[in-house]
């Protein structure tokens, strides 16, 4: 859109001014656009002073009809250069025209068009750009602040450009702009300390300057070139946006002009790829620089706002750094609250530190809690209701309240600024930080209220003719509020969140655990009653079916019974762990067989075995102790037992049973309940096998106890029967502990079981990244690693704690089908939740 000469006079006509499309260029160097078969499709009028021929010649020709072979080919071979929308390829000292004229060319594209700008080439003698920019640099990095590098930057621009004055300008939140540096040549009026309103650089020209690093003016009353196009194509509609040799918006002209400046260059300062500022450079007579200096200058400029960003961040990473800590104190500390609201009200003083305020407001559970300066009870009410009614559920902020809440006009004295952070799924609690009013002298470069008027362009905003000082007094305003304030307000906000949420949840889960463990003790107890009593009675009716008498019945029944109450004895002694084998053999021998029991010899490796495959023996081993002092081996005085049990390749017990010396065998004439028991009970119960022989010189038995029952226990040789977790000696951890864990309560309770296992010092990590850094700083003796960290997995810190030769295991939630790699197998994987007993069961596996 073009302006009018008559359109409407208004404070957007200087944002609306198509400047990327001037349809002319700079007359210090002219243009050509070509088309995809490097046809001439556009040119500047003043393009045959460079050329020769004339405009209407140089249209539809090829590049190759009006350049040298060389030259088209230096174009043609930057052109597979060109990346991005805002690309733009140099190259310097080319002879277009093979006469021995040189010329510096800039090539881009613009939409479809190839554009290739080209001016002559200035020589400059001795002069080493790239060495004068290094030398720049070191020069401004020995600076402490940040005004002084704004300061030293200009000074070095001036000694490289030759400009009458240099300023950084930069920019504020509101588009308004302030000189913090000036170099300028003497008897010139100084600029320094003035600001200028938001309308003397308008939004279009913002955009394009951080598109553009370097735009120059060589000569305010330079005619411009006009661009020429065949009938195909409207050189008027061209965009220049990344043109070096764009011509000026008229107004910007006029601007100068009012000035009294002849000549400019801008180079732009970016933090984060967002325009920050600008070095500006005027000169009060034309003033042109070569290609290859003003590429330093534009070199200069992108370095210097490197080492811009990166000062500011250490300035924001220190200030956040410390929030943070702040932060991960309060959350130890919240942990331990009981009540959600407590865990807000409590740490009042903590909030202040974390972002720097005057005071600060809590409303939580229907109340007001307020810390220093703060408007009154009923003014935050107010407020608040505002907030949720145009904001709810996000962060807002303001540094002059009275713009975005008329009623704040009547506190600004108290609290200017204002940044809520709401703490709860709806729009009802919610922390609100001030900031006292800031009065303060603002100098402007003419009366900013007074900008434009009319002026020689017609009926439409001219640039004003005014800059002499003219001084304001700012109020209603507060410190502003920075992007690290509010990162720092979000980092809060997500914890405060995740804090109560977490404990309302785990109050929630504790009295459902509760329930739940009181309803499972209900139900186990009448599961193991009624299991107790139905075993009772198939032993009653079994041995009754048997014996011939009342005696041999009671004696059956009550040394079958004996024989179970003396396992579950065993078992219950140990909290219902392993019991060892060599104690069942050693106890059914000693309770049955009297002084017999030394005629049974017992060899195997030392093994325990779980509870209900304890139990199950019992009676198979009782069984065949009965049977034996009866009718085998141990029924007379010679005869002898041998019980030997193995681990086979799989892991599984094999005890095997020999009977020899004892009188002829008989096998039995029917099954009776003695003989199910032996054959039956282990394949049934526990899915092993059992066999039996009665051969004539002595009974032969084999049971296979699958190996998900056994466990390889320590040598208990004089040991007493009972493997108890007190006598044993407990896996001890040492040294600094690593917990590698994303959910900040399960970090915690991990911490506890640690601490009690002998680690000195834990640190705590919720990412991979955070991981790696805490190996680097120290590497810790032993690591907890949760598998899934949300949308990342703890592999690579395994991988890495292999490198290193530190012992680690994994938690997960997803037990047996853990995506675990070959390489990292031999890690100990542990289920959440997890608890002391689990972690110290799989600690003693990996030593």
């Amino acid at each position: 859109m073009r302006m009018t000469m008559n359109e409407p006079v208004n404070l957007t006509n200087c944002d609306r001014e198509p400047i990327h499309v001037p349809g002319s260029v700079q007359p210090f160097g002219f243009l050509l656009a070509l088309v995809s078969d490097f046809t001439i499709c556009m040119a500047s009028e003043n393009a045959p002073d460079y050329l020769g021929g004339d405009v209407g010649w140089l249209l539809q020709q090829p590049i190759t009809a009006v350049l040298s072979e060389a030259a088209a080919t230096a174009i043609r071979s930057r052109v597979d250069y060109l990346s991005g929308p805002d690309a733009v390829e140099r190259v310097f000292g080319v002879d277009l025209q093979g006469r021995g004229q040189l010329f510096d060319l800039a090539i881009h594209f613009s939409g479809a068009y190839l554009i290739v700008e080209a001016e002559p080439s200035l020589i400059e003698p001795g002069v080493n750009s790239g060495e004068l920019v290094r030398l720049m640099l070191g020069r401004i990095r020995k600076t402490a602040g940040m005004i002084d590098l704004a300061q030293e930057g200009a000074r070095q621009l001036k000694l490289l450009t030759g400009f009458d004055r240099v300023m950084v300008y930069r920019f504020h939140p509101d588009g308004s702009g302030e000189v913090i540096a000036e170099v300028a040549g003497s008897g010139l009026e100084p600029f320094l300390g003035l600001h200028y309103p938001a309308s003397d650089i308008p939004r279009q020209a913002r955009q394009l300057y951080q598109r553009n690093w370097l735009r120059i003016i060589a000569d305010i009353n330079a005619a411009p070139a006009e661009l020429m196009s065949t009938p195909a194509h409207n050189a008027g509609l061209l965009d220049l946006s990344m043109s070096v040799l764009r011509a000026v918006s008229p107004i910007h002209i006029e601007y100068l002009r009012n000035m009294g400046v002849a000549a400019s260059m801008s180079v732009s300062i970016l933090r984060d790829g967002k325009l920050w500022g600008l070095f500006a450079c005027h000169h009060y007579a034309p003033h042109h620089l070569s290609f290859e200096k003003r590429t330093a200058a534009e070199l200069f400029g992108q370095m210097y706002s490197w080492l811009l960003e990166a000062r500011e961040r250490e300035t924001d990473v220190a200030y956040e750094t410390r929030a943070h800590q702040i932060q991960e104190r309060l959350i130890e500390r919240a942990a331990l609250q009981a009540h959600s609201k407590r865990a807000i009200l409590g740490f009042v003083a903590d909030y202040r530190q974390m972002i720097a305020c005057d005071g600060i407001a809590v409303w939580s559970d229907e109340e007001i809690t307020l810390d220093g300066e703060t408007p009154t009870e009923e003014e935050v009410q107010d407020l608040i209701s505002f907030i949720n009614r145009t904001s709810p559920g996000r962060i807002c902020a303001s540094a002059e309240i009275a713009k975005v809440y008329a009623a704040g006009e009547s506190f600004r004295d108290r609290a200017a600024g204002f940044l809520a952070i709401p703490i709860s799924r709806t729009p009802r609690d919610c922390l609100i930080f001030f900031r006292r009013e800031v009065l303060r002298s603002v100098n402007w470069a003419g009366d900013p209220n007074k900008t434009y008027s009319e002026g020689p362009l017609g009926s439409r905003l001219t640039p004003r003719k005014s800059f002499e000082l003219w001084q304001q007094t700012v109020a209603g305003q507060s410190k502003p509020w920075t992007t690290a304030d509010l990162r720092i307000a979000e980092s809060l906000r997500v914890t405060l969140l995740e804090v109560i949420l977490q404990l309302a949840e785990l109050a929630a889960r504790e009295r459902r655990g509760a329930q739940e463990r009181q309803e499972l003790m209900i139900a186990e107890l009448n599961h193991r009653v009624r299991n107790i009593l139905s075993l009772v009675r198939g032993l009653v009716t079994q041995s009754k079916d048997t014996a011939t008498s009342i005696e041999e019945f009671a004696t059956v029944l009550g040394g079958r019974i004996q024989a179970l109450a003396r396992a579950h004895d065993q078992i219950t002694n140990l909290n219902w762990a392993p019991v060892a084998l060599r104690h069942l053999l050693e106890s059914e021998a000693g309770a049955y067989l009297g002084s017999r029991a030394a005629r049974v010899r017992m060899e195997g490796p030392d093994v325990a075995l779980d509870p209900k495959a304890f139990a199950t023996l019992a009676l198979v081993v009782h069984e065949m102790m009965t049977n034996s002092a009866k009718y085998g081996a141990l029924a007379d005085s010679t005869g002898q037992v041998q019980v030997m049990w193995r681990l086979d390749p799989g892991a599984s017990l094999v005890i095997d049973w020999k009977e020899s010396g004892g009188p002829p065998v008989q096998p039995p004439s029917r099954r009776g309940f003695g003989t199910t028991i032996i054959e039956r009970s282990v394949p049934f119960d526990l899915k092993g096998d059992a066999e039996i022989r009665f051969d004539l010189l002595g009974v032969q038995a084999r049971f296979t106890i699958p190996a998900n029952f056994v466990q390889v226990v320590p040598a208990m040789a004089g040991a007493p029967s009972r493997l108890s977790s007190k006598e044993e000696q407990a896996p001890r951890l040492s040294g600094t502990v690593l917990i590698v864990e994303d959910n900040l309560i399960i970090a915690m309770g991990a911490e506890v079981i640690l601490l009690e296992l002998g680690a000195r010092h834990i640190d705590t990590a919720a990412s991979v990244n955070q991981a790696l850094k805490s190996i680097e700083r120290a590497i810790p003796s032993f690591a907890l690693l949760d598998i899934n960290l949300g949308a990342e997995s703890s592999l690579p810190v395994g991988h890495r704690l292999k490198e290193l030769g530190v012992p680690f295991m994994f938690a997960t939630g997803y037990g047996e089908r853990a995506p675990i790699p070959t390489e990292l197998s031999a890690a100990p994987v542990i289920q959440k939740p997890y608890t002391r007993e689990l972690v110290e069961k799989a600690l003693s596996k990996m030593k």
